[in-house]
């Protein structure tokens, strides 16, 4: 028996949460999110590691990581991104599985937002991407993270490009629109899914 996985995957600020969260709240799917367990892998000896590379200048007040401020590193230097992310991602990779098999066979949505760019995708059965106009991707960064446009666009060209992402996927869902747009696209993936079944 082969369990489905179903990674969620997009631009940054595309909408990807909003789509697991529906998927979620109105079909009881499980969400795996690669970002908690990004999280979670800054533990003791990894934050230690980042703080050796970066000065204490990287965190708080209180010693917990300055994500805005390691934010402006990695999204200004594809070296140090690359750094960070194979410090991160063998610990996210293992925690995607893990929890998969814990789930067996039940489907899972595994919600990474560098699926392709961490060549994560032998983890799922399907790929479904999560894409906006540039515009209003730009607009929602900058709403959501308190950025300038020229941040904003930092962190979206530091991605793979959208259409590139679009070519690979299975499903592609365009959140462009209203929620109710978003919601009858899923909706209707959904029902189609079930009526294979």
């Amino acid at each position: 028996m082969i369990q489905r996985i179903i990674g969620v995957t997009g631009g940054i600020a595309t909408g990807k949460t909003t789509i697991t969260n529906y998927l979620h709240h109105h079909y009881q799917l499980t969400i795996l999110d690669a970002d908690l367990y990004a999280r979670e892998a800054l533990n003791a000896e990894r934050l230690q590691l980042i703080q050796e590379r970066y000065g204490s200048q990287i965190l708080t007040k209180e010693g917990s990581l300055d994500r805005q401020r390691l934010g402006a590193i990695i999204f200004d230097d594809e070296k140090e991104r690359r750094w960070l992310e194979t410090l991160i991602h063998p610990y996210v990779t293992n925690r995607l599985q893990l929890a998969a098999q814990e789930l067996f066979p039940n489907p899972v949505i595994m919600a990474i937002p560098l699926l392709f760019e961490a060549n994560l995708q032998h983890l799922v059965t399907e790929i479904w991407v999560v894409t906006c106009t540039p515009e209003l991707q730009q607009q929602r960064l900058c709403q959501r993270n308190n950025l300038t446009i020229i941040e904003a666009q930092q962190r979206v060209a530091a991605q793979m490009p959208l259409k590139e992402k679009i070519m690979q996927a299975d499903i592609v869902f365009d959140n462009s629109g209203d929620l109710v747009h978003l919601w009858q696209q899923i909706d209707q993936v959904m029902a189609q899914a079930i009526a294979l079944q």
